[in-house]
């Protein structure tokens, strides 16, 4: 037989907690092991080794009173790391997601996604899943474009010793030039073209001009 998925409910709302708790009956697949108004008291049990029934996710509201849940959070992973936890929160607030995602939730949630939506998260993310509510998503994707920083292909492919080597050697210039150029010996320019003609995949130095100017290695 299919053991159900066990969860802990966290959330100050005794109205809510009744909701949640009747939906979770009404699912064969989910059991409600726990439910509790502050994340101090949950914590507590948790402690209790003689009564501690450990949830497989944690539903967790973040406005609560006394520590609030993302407070919580990182004392619930350290207590019981193996289990999830999805933030069910009526916060949208882009400081509370960073903040949610970053302390280890698998989900974040806002009360106003309808009951199927949660229980279809917490089964989602069960299964090694991750879920974010629509915009709580598109902000994350956002985010991320944002503070992803472009890749400058010159930085990531040769030194900048080796692109002004190539550089030079684009304007036609010959070795012993390059090397009066740059101030450097002969013998340290055949190093450097060496290393360009192994990083770009090239045999000579017509293929390795031709190849840095598709790769936009000489853009300034």
């Amino acid at each position: 037989m299919k053991r159900k998925i066990k969860i802990m409910l966290v959330e100050d709302s005794p109205a809510y907690r009744k909701v949640i708790d009747s939906t979770l009956k009404g699912d064969p697949d989910l059991t409600l092991i726990s439910q509790f108004g502050t994340a101090e008291i949950a914590l507590r049990s948790l402690q209790d080794m003689s009564t501690r029934n450990v949830p497989d996710l944690i539903l967790l509201d973040l406005n609560l009173p006394g520590i609030s849940g993302i407070e919580a959070l990182p004392h619930f992973r350290q207590s019981i790391p193996d289990t999830k936890i999805i933030v069910l929160t009526q916060s949208n607030r882009e400081a509370d997601v960073l903040a949610a995602i970053s302390a280890g939730a698998s989900g974040y949630l806002l009360k106003s996604n309808t009951l199927d939506q949660i229980t279809e998260a917490i089964v989602t993310v069960m299964k090694g899943g991750a879920m974010l509510d629509d915009k709580v998503a598109r902000f994350i994707l956002d985010t991320m474009k944002k503070t992803i920083p472009k890749e400058d292909p010159r930085e990531n492919i040769l030194s900048t010793r080796e692109l002004q080597v190539l550089t030079l050697i684009g304007e036609g210039l010959i070795k012993k030039e390059v090397a009066d150029q740059l101030g450097i010996g002969i013998k340290t320019v055949n190093t450097h073209v060496g290393h360009i003609f192994e990083k770009l995949e090239v045999q000579n130095a017509a293929a390795a001009v031709n190849r840095g100017h598709r790769l936009g290695l000489f853009k300034k």
